[in-house]
């Protein structure tokens, strides 16, 4: 049973005490009354300003609106100069790396050490009402909203039932809620272009992205000028630059001048489908950056630049190492949750303090500035963790999200890019609460996805999939997002929707022969462990089932897969053909049911028993010594 408020707070107090929540001062020795314990809970998130600006950021909640669970990785594999670097080190040695104790609740929320105990004890974490509860104490105490600066990473739109169903919309209104000034975009591309329009004419901040460009044929032509007629010349900033969105914004902060540089997922059209954004092209654009920074620089007289990106963690270590006149990088895409700022050294010798705030809207992170004379001294930075049960919920959101499940599923709503399977008409007229509630079988497992390779999750993806198109091989994208669920819970049908609702969720069934297995499980390994960070495309290897292989991450390219076997030990043959399933083609749409509607037949026909015989964790060698994985449950060597 989860601990109630009180007690939380008297455990929450206890790590305060000891110097064990972000940015708290050495460790205390002794044990402090009941009393006392319960009054430092109240210090908890009482973080007052350390400078004269505070900028807030939340990153990839991927439309989790209400609390959930969420495991963090315990894999996490840097290859390269990424070894042995953050984000790549997990567990024991992240928590010693970050001075945090074991079996606190602020080890429960940087790893995933003890999951499932410790999130029956700590209870759940995000949830939009206790972001803004949490948003708002920040903000006090900084001295109002005219102190402060929200912003957001991106992957906001995405990633629930209800935002399949609403297009993203129920989360532009949320983020409007939430007080959200400044955004940038991944997942947001993957509704059409003409719903993107739609939802940034209500997004009440401003949307950046200074790598995102119109393509030239669609800057003369006559059709796109037309849509963004429509949508309020939202799309068109700069015709000369064929610029689709505003680089940056100046906001005016505490009387400072702050300059903030908005950085979309540069490869958005290698891993998403180019059909729902036609017209825009993407990229690092990493000189076109450092031109902007420097007119910035120039012109606009600021105190900081700072860049809310979706570029990945890896990507803005080395973006910040070659672009100069960044001061701080607030990142995202990479799901990486790292309560300390990672300082790198820019061409001219400054400084620039990289950030990543985790997922499902499990941190907020707080950076305030030192601001003396015009010029930035120095940052304080804390990522915080969003404990639900001890964050009351704000009212206003909480109505909001209640709202929201009373709306009814209706002939409007567009679930698939495959005209027959856009509207389910079982579920026509149903509340979303009534369809997203559905309660289809208790788990019996541990349930969650991140990591480099398989989770528990996944496997139930794959073996619904083979069971689907009865084959004997599953593919299923290792993709970051998805909550988690606890052995014991009961998954109902919001959870499944948590880890398949997407624009393009078609599944389908193919023939590949044992060579063209290997070449795309090599082409996976190399985007996910090639050393240059400008080369990855984001993401992790690909969950398969039925199939068994080994992986050497160090490898080199052609290279590290090898010992590819059917579940029964029987060696995948070069020449021959196997059967495969899948879903979430990029270039094609599949023929077959929507991903969360078989996964949910999987466990509506397996609730007796959800019991996972086999997770087909691969065979890794080569990272016995890697500090980005521990209690690995595969095999090593």
């Amino acid at each position: 049973m989860s601990l109630n408020r009180r007690e939380f707070l008297h455990v929450m107090s206890m790590a305060a005490a000891a110097g064990m929540l972000p940015g708290t001062a050495s460790a205390m020795s002794g044990g402090a009354d009941k009393a006392a314990a319960l009054k430092a809970s109240d210090e908890i998130y009482n973080q007052p300003m350390k400078g004269k600006v505070r900028l807030l950021h939340i990153t990839d909640t991927h439309a989790q609106l209400k609390p959930i669970y969420f495991r963090e990785p315990n894999v996490n594999l840097g290859t390269g100069p990424a070894f042995g670097k953050l984000p790549h080190v997990v567990g024991t040695k992240l928590l010693k790396e970050i001075g945090v104790k074991e079996n606190t609740p602020l080890a429960h929320a940087f790893t995933y050490m003890n999951f499932q105990d410790a999130s029956e004890q700590y209870g759940k974490v995000g949830g939009f009402a206790h972001v803004k509860t949490l948003l708002d104490k920040l903000r006090e105490q900084a001295g109002g909203r005219d102190n402060t600066l929200t912003m957001d990473g991106g992957d906001l739109w995405h990633g629930s039932g209800t935002a399949l169903f609403t297009r993203g919309m129920d989360m532009v209104e949320a983020s409007n809620l939430l007080g959200v000034d400044i955004m940038t975009g991944h997942w947001e591309f993957t509704y059409g272009e003409a719903e993107v329009l739609k939802n940034l004419n209500a997004f009440k901040g401003e949307f950046l992205a200074q790598n995102v460009r119109i393509k030239e044929d669609s800057l003369f032509g006559d059709d796109y000028r037309e849509m963004v007629a429509a949508h309020n010349g939202v799309g068109l900033y700069d015709e000369d630059e064929a610029r689709a969105f505003k680089p940056y914004t100046i906001k005016i902060v505490n009387g400072e001048r702050i300059a903030v540089v908005g950085q979309a997922f540069p490869r958005t059209a290698n891993a998403n489908p180019q059909s729902n954004f036609p017209d825009w092209s993407f990229g690092l654009r990493e000189d076109a950056l450092q031109e902007l920074v420097d007119k910035i620089r120039e012109k606009e007289k600021v105190a900081a630049i700072v860049m809310i990106s979706h570029n990945g963690m890896d990507v803005d270590i080395k973006m910040a190492s070659r672009v100069s006149g960044i001061d701080a990088i607030f990142g995202g895409h990479t799901h990486d949750g790292i309560p300390k700022t990672t300082p790198v050294k820019t061409p001219e010798g400054g400084v620039c303090h990289v950030t990543n705030a985790g997922s499902n809207g499990k941190f907020v992170g707080c950076m305030d500035l030192d601001i003396q004379n015009g010029k930035l001294r120095g940052v304080d930075y804390k990522l915080l963790p969003v404990f639900s049960n001890v964050l009351a919920a704000d009212a206003e959101v909480q109505t909001f999200i209640d709202h929201l499940y009373t709306k009814k599923y209706d002939e409007n709503i567009v679930e698939s890019r495959n005209p027959d399977r856009a509207v389910n008409k079982d579920r026509l007229g149903k509340t979303y609460g009534e369809i997203l509630g559905e309660e289809l079988a208790v788990a019996e497992d541990t349930l969650y996805r991140r990591g480099n390779f398989m989770g528990t999750w996944d496997q139930i993806i794959v073996n619904s999939l083979r069971e689907e198109h009865d084959t004997q091989i599953a593919m299923s994208a290792g993709v970051r997002w998805g909550t988690s669920v606890l052995a014991g819970e009961m998954i109902t049908m919001e959870r499944v929707m948590d880890e398949t609702s997407m624009t393009y969720g078609e599944t389908y069934k193919s023939e590949v022969t044992g060579a063209q297995m290997k070449d795309i499980l090599e082409g996976i390994c190399e985007n996910l462990f090639q050393k240059d960070p400008y080369l990855q495309s984001g993401g992790d290897m690909v969950r398969l089932g039925g199939m068994d292989y080994t992986c050497e991450p160090n490898g080199k390219f052609g290279s590290r897969i090898s010992e590819m076997r059917l579940d029964d030990g029987t060696p995948l043959e070069a020449n021959k053909t196997y059967t495969v399933a899948g879903w979430a083609q990029v270039e094609a749409v599949g023929q077959g049911r929507l991903m969360w509607d078989v996964a949910a037949d999987y466990l509506r026909n397996h609730k007796g028993s959800t019991k996972l015989k086999k997770v087909n964790h691969p065979k890794l060698k080569g990272v016995k010594n890697n500090p980005g994985i521990e209690a690995y449950p595969g095999e090593m060597a």
